[in-house]
């Protein structure tokens, strides 16, 4: 899996950019707490169960303990609240799923994107 860094408002506005781009389903964005068991967990899940080409559908992380300032403007930008672990996808400028927690779903985003197995 590749994780794609987070670490500056440019990375954030070229990511959200990039959802708009043809050949893409659409971006993610998984939000960490580095300080959070249940956080950990999520990711683990996530690296043993992400099946999507990240050429299509690329991966950002991003350590909200560090970089909290992009945290706060993605849950203003998109009207989400802000929880972690969370994983949010934004196609075309919207968030079109987001979820926290046991909730994240890698089968709900394929749902969501329409992508098939």
């Amino acid at each position: 899996m590749n994780w794609l860094k987070l670490e500056t408002l440019s990375d954030y506005n070229n990511m959200v950019a990039s959802s708009n781009e043809e050949g893409y389903f659409a971006v993610a964005v998984f939000k960490h707490s580095t300080r959070c068991p249940v956080s950990m967990m999520a990711k683990l899940k996530m690296s043993t169960t992400w099946d999507i080409d990240e050429n299509k559908l690329p991966l950002y992380y991003l350590d909200l303990i560090k970089y909290r300032e992009i945290s706060n403007q993605i849950a203003a930008d998109f009207d989400v609240q802000h929880e972690s672990p969370q994983l949010l996808v934004i196609k075309n400028n919207k968030c079109v799923y987001h979820a926290s927690h046991g909730s994240i779903s890698v089968s709900k985003v394929k749902e969501v994107l329409e992508i098939k197995d």
